[in-house]
């Protein structure tokens, strides 16, 4: 490590002694190497998977197996100085251990971005929640899934059922093709004007929605040629 790896051992002084110790007591090889992939882990405050954390560190010239990093990434967060974080449909990610601070996270389900945020009403509620049916909170942890604000810029008002996002609520403006294929999609509940939550829509097997208390397997081909705009859009 140059200079900026200078500054983060310093920074981070206490914690590279306390793991310098846990390595040599648990009998560890390649020390130095562990140390700096720890130092890059505690330069970022993103949320890191272990590919990623690979890439980081051979653009800083260390070059390491990713395997290797994926050991460290484990090892860190088996002492507690890094939290996974397993996202639906998401690699396993890490990200810092701040002792006593508590954050929740907005994950986008189109572009995979996470946004984390504090907020000290909804905090209170939980606990006050807690406390009203009798229950000691330990921990705690809130996941909000949808579209982050680029991917809701970039995406069309109206679009084809097949790029709407698993828990969506869709409104269906028309269909694409031949009148057959809007006489049978009519003729299995989806009709122009109606409203569906989007269950499934990606991964093998066939899209998934539910129209009102009905679900409905559609073909990707079919999905392509319903139209529809997202309930929230359509009320703007």
């Amino acid at each position: 490590m140059r200079g900026r790896g200078r500054r983060l051992a310093k920074d981070h002084r206490d914690i590279y002694q306390q793991f310098k110790i846990i390595f040599e007591d648990e009998g560890l090889d390649r020390i130095d190497e562990r140390l700096q992939i720890l130092a890059t882990f505690l330069g970022t405050e993103n949320h890191l998977t272990a590919s990623e954390l690979t890439g980081i560190l051979k653009e800083q010239g260390i070059s390491v197996p990713e395997e290797f990093v994926a050991e460290n990434l484990k090892l860190f967060a088996q002492y507690g100085f890094a939290q996974e974080k397993h996202f639906a449909d998401q690699v396993t990610q890490y990200e810092h251990h701040h002792l006593g601070k508590h954050h929740d996270h907005l994950i986008c389900v189109r572009c995979g971005s996470i946004l984390e945020f504090y907020n000290p009403s909804i905090e209170a509620l939980q606990a006050e929640t807690a406390r009203r049916m009798g229950f000691h909170d330990l921990q705690h942890r809130m996941e909000i899934y949808g579209l982050c604000s680029n991917c809701l810029r970039k995406r069309k008002d109206v679009i084809p059922l097949i790029m709407a996002s698993p828990g969506e609520q869709v409104r269906i403006v028309g269909f694409r093709g031949h009148r057959g294929m809007e006489r049978r999609l009519t003729s299995m509940g989806l009709k122009r004007g109606g409203e569906v939550e989007v269950i499934k829509s990606s991964g093998p097997g066939p899209l998934i929605v539910a129209s009102g208390e009905t679900r409905i397997a559609l073909g990707a081909m079919m999905a392509k040629h319903i139209m529809v705009t997202t309930i929230t859009q359509d009320k703007k």
